[in-house]
């Protein structure tokens, strides 16, 4: 079909810390890799609830997607990766406030370990334009 892609890269949202881009487009899409509570800025952890957490890894997600030319309104799937699914009621608080009207599809599930020891880790796919 000769796909292209292209490799999205921001400083407003935490480097790659392995093999992986932040974000790739493929086609009308792009995908974005697990975003965790890291600070861009800092480069620190941020080391506070689930809420907190929550809010600073939907904020990295938001900057990725705003390197590839689309937004948060664009989303149409969305992983939520929780270490303990106790956490799932408070972020879920948060990320409504992320996702006001007509809200993406969703999974989210519990996993045994993420990145770094966080306590959320989130992924999206949205459309381009």
């Amino acid at each position: 079909m000769g796909w292209e892609r292209t490799v999205i890269s921001t400083d407003q949202a935490p480097s790659a810390v392995g093999p992986y881009s932040q974000a790739i487009i493929a086609g009308e899409f792009v995908f974005t890799a697990g975003q965790i509570p890291m600070d861009p800025a800092t480069g620190r952890l941020l080391e506070g609830d689930i809420q907190e957490q929550t809010r600073q890894v939907l904020s990295n997600v938001k900057a990725v997607l705003q390197a590839a030319g689309t937004s948060l309104d664009k989303v149409v799937k969305v992983t939520v990766f929780l270490q303990d699914m106790g956490d799932f009621k408070a972020m879920n608080e948060v990320y409504a406030e992320f996702f006001v009207k007509e809200p993406p599809a969703r999974s989210a599930i519990q996993a045994a370990a993420l990145p770094l020891g966080v306590g959320v880790e989130i992924e999206a796919i949205a459309l381009i334009g």
